[in-house]
């Protein structure tokens, strides 16, 4: 399945999703103008992605910050991963710097929604 990545800018986060290599993140910043729409690739991606996906998979959510449009993206992507979970094992590796009490505690939101592994990991960053 072809990668898919989006470079980060200065209002919105990279994203790689890249089955071949085991590697699915989405970090940085994300407050683009028209969430629904950039988001939209990886909404597509990641549904394709389930028909096939054979391997557990490890997603890591880096943010440094979330606008609320957003938020209701990246917990439709928590949704698809949760679907996703019905195939394959799927952890999800929230990671915040040890600065930034509110990204820990976004985390823990988005945590007590899912039915998914999810991981808290604090970074020195």
């Amino acid at each position: 399945m072809e990668t898919l990545h989006i470079e980060a800018t200065e209002e919105t986060p990279e994203i790689i999703l890249d089955a071949e290599n085991n590697k699915f993140s989405i970090s940085g910043k994300s407050l683009p103008e028209d969430s629904i729409a950039f988001y939209e690739p990886v909404f597509e991606w990641l549904k394709k992605f389930s028909e096939e996906a054979e391997n557990d998979i490890d997603f890591e959510f880096s943010m440094e910050y979330f606008n609320t449009s957003s938020a209701k993206q990246i917990a439709k992507v928590f949704l698809l991963l949760e679907k996703l979970s019905d195939k394959v094992f799927v952890q999800i590796i929230w990671k915040y710097k040890k600065s930034d009490p509110d990204m820990m505690a976004s985390g823990m939101r988005f945590s007590k929604l899912l039915s998914l592994e999810f991981e808290l990991r604090e970074e020195d960053c």
